[in-house]
């Protein structure tokens, strides 16, 4: 008998450490799922990833839920919304460098299957996928993976209700022309003399999850996709002031400054290497142009403050309804900091603090402190422009003493749509409306949620865009830089002991940079990558789009 007892004793605990069944019970109710994203913002410009801007509810969101310090977006806005809607790579999904343009059907649009500039048909977003699970779906932000076409829109591609902008930016106070507005299919201009985007943008999904609550009762899916804090720098004045004049030290000590609280609050390991300073001389600046720089990072910060004041919105709405306990969410940003407009920024200073302006940016010198402690930015598949910040919150599912914590799996964007799939019990498809779909390309993030800290890549995972090329397997991390007319420099970097790419090990490690690069090129095929040399030259109609792709 005691015999008999050992051996079902060891059988459960083998059980217990091989984490076949989990020590809880997840919800019984199908939860709801809450997918927001940020436009533009670096992996340290929210306060519980490190920052000065008060961003409390997205802190909230983490102290009640899990962080990772590792997770990847594409590096760019349109190939990170196509991947992250269907969970396959954005070359897979049709938008291997950027969708086409509101003022040029054909921009981005290289009769290439892996570069069409929209999403095609061999992929599904995860709104058609949760629909045969009878989630209402709804959508309220930026789209920007199709303009021209109805087909190519948000309620054609699986939403339900929508809100928003097709494009890729627009002025906050006045969206207008081909970067205006659209309610379901129709286009519809801004609504009051005080309208802002971000606001409108969460008014509209508010609206959508109170009806839902009211008529449809059915659990939902909501993306909510704000263009904070993306360029133009339009910010509400109550906002700037709590900012305006924080920033004159300049940009060399606001990055130091976070570079210690993310050591202390966890983000990174307090060994971890500080890249170095990518930005102007701050001391050589006038008294003016300091000033100037401040007001640009006091509007950049408000964004980011009115975007968290928005957020805090939305969860207090599923307060009310009784929803958050049930509510999957998922805070994430697109890509790295934003380097455009030069190392001080872009457009008019004399429009700064006001509602005119498009093009005013930021500029490279504060985006570094954006990316801090990374190298590198939007555009670039170094840390720098790929890493974002990952909060899961789901009250119901994830254990309690996993809360307020931090995982160091690494995962990637086609990992939400197979976290998706998995808690909804969805079926992702291998057919679609009689077109065939290409494999989910994700892992999902559910053993992690519920606290079993394992690995979830295996196999490689891979980036390309604009040429910058990256793989990463295990902790090894394979990228290069693409340089006009110059042949593929690989650096190595093992990222569990450098995650800021200090120090490369390609020279000391030939054999795995063959390796990896070698997987790389078998990827490359596989998706349809062109080289970018090519693609530009096809762009500028030097050379016809040769036949290739998925």
């Amino acid at each position: 008998m005691n015999k008999l007892i050992s051996v079902f004793s060891c059988f459960a605990l083998l059980l217990f450490f091989s984490g076949t069944k989990p020590h809880f019970s997840a919800p019984a109710k199908a939860p709801n799922i809450l997918l927001i994203m940020a436009d533009d913002m670096g992996f340290a410009d929210i306060g519980c990833y490190g920052s000065e801007v008060a961003t409390p509810n997205l802190d909230r969101l983490a102290a009640k839920g899990i962080r990772f310090r590792q997770f990847y977006n594409n590096a760019r806005c349109c190939p990170t919304r196509a991947s992250l809607l269907t969970g396959v790579y954005p070359h897979q999904a049709g938008i291997g460098h950027m969708s086409n343009d509101p003022e040029d059907s054909t921009s981005f649009n290289y009769n290439l299957p892996g570069y069409q500039g929209s999403l095609n048909n061999k992929c599904v977003t995860i709104a058609e996928v949760l629909k045969t699970k009878g989630y209402q779906t709804l959508m309220s932000g930026k789209w920007h993976v199709g303009y021209h076409g109805e087909q190519r829109w948000p309620m054609q591609r699986g939403f339900d209700k929508y809100y928003g902008l097709l494009a890729g930016a627009t002025n906050y106070f006045n969206p207008s022309g081909g970067r205006g507005l659209m309610l379901m299919n129709e286009k519809v201009k801004p609504q009051g003399e005080n309208f802002y985007l971000t606001d409108a943008i969460t008014d509209y999904a508010v609206k959508f999850l109170d009806e839902n609550k009211k008529e449809s009762k059915a659990p939902f899916f909501m993306y909510l996709a704000y263009t904070s804090p993306h360029w133009p720098l339009n910010a509400l004045e109550a906002d700037v002031k709590k900012y305006r004049g924080q920033y004159k030290k300049g940009w060399k000590a606001l990055r130091q400054a976070r570079y210690e609280k993310m050591k202390a609050l966890g983000v990174i390991d307090k060994n971890a290497g500080l890249s170095d300073a990518d930005g102007a001389d701050w001391d050589e600046l006038s008294a003016a142009k300091q000033d100037e720089m401040d007001h640009r990072m006091a509007l950049y910060a408000a964004q980011i403050d009115r975007m968290d004041q928005n957020i805090g919105r939305v969860i207090k709405q599923l307060e009310t309804s009784g929803e958050l306990d049930n509510t999957l969410i998922f805070f994430l940003s697109d890509n790295g900091a934003c380097a455009e407009g030069g190392l001080l920024g872009g457009g008019l200073p004399e429009n700064l603090g006001t509602k005119l302006g498009y093009l005013l940016s930021y500029g490279q010198s504060w985006a570094n402190v954006s990316n801090t402690p990374f190298k590198k930015f939007k555009h670039w598949v170094h840390e720098g422009g790929i890493s974002t910040p990952l909060i899961v919150h789901w009250p119901k599912a994830i254990p309690q003493g996993r809360l307020g914590k931090f995982t160091d799996q690494y995962g990637f964007l086609p990992d939400i749509m197979a976290t998706i799939v998995d808690v909804s019990k969805a079926q992702y498809p291998s057919t679609y409306k009689g077109n065939e779909i290409v494999p989910l390309q994700g892992k999902s993030l559910l053993p992690l949620i519920y606290g079993k800290e394992t690995p979830v890549h295996t196999a490689p995972v891979f980036w390309e865009h604009e040429g910058n090329a990256a793989v990463r397997q295990g902790n090894l991390k394979l990228v290069s830089e693409y340089h006009t007319g110059q042949p593929v420099q690989w650096e190595l970097y093992d990222i569990s002991k450098d995650r800021s790419e200090l120090n490369n090990l390609a020279a000391t490690m030939p054999q795995k940079v063959a390796e990896l690069s070698a997987a790389y090129q078998n990827w490359a095929r596989y998706v349809g990558v062109i080289p970018y040399s090519e693609v530009i030259k096809i762009r500028e109609g030097k050379r016809k789009a040769p036949k290739t792709g998925i």
